[in-house]
């Protein structure tokens, strides 16, 4: 059963790994996964766009990945 995931109100961090010159920028809302546990995901390019949604284990996992440097630079 899928349910709708009301992000009207979600406070959203820009990633740290975000270049900062409005190039290609990633958002997550935490305050979200803290109460609902699923972070959700956008580009912060298009925040009316849709999200990702993820299990907090799997964003923690892609986290750790990404601060080891398991993930190619393009």
């Amino acid at each position: 059963m899928r349910t709708a995931l009301d992000l009207s109100h979600a406070e959203w961090v820009k990633s740290s790994h975000s270049n900062g010159n409005e190039g290609q920028c990633v958002e997550f809302a935490p305050g979200i996964a803290a109460t609902v546990g699923v972070v959700p995901v956008r580009d912060s390019k298009h925040p009316a766009g849709p999200a990702l949604v993820f299990s907090v284990g799997a964003w923690d996992s892609f986290t750790v990945a990404m601060r080891n440097g398991q993930f190619p630079t393009l």
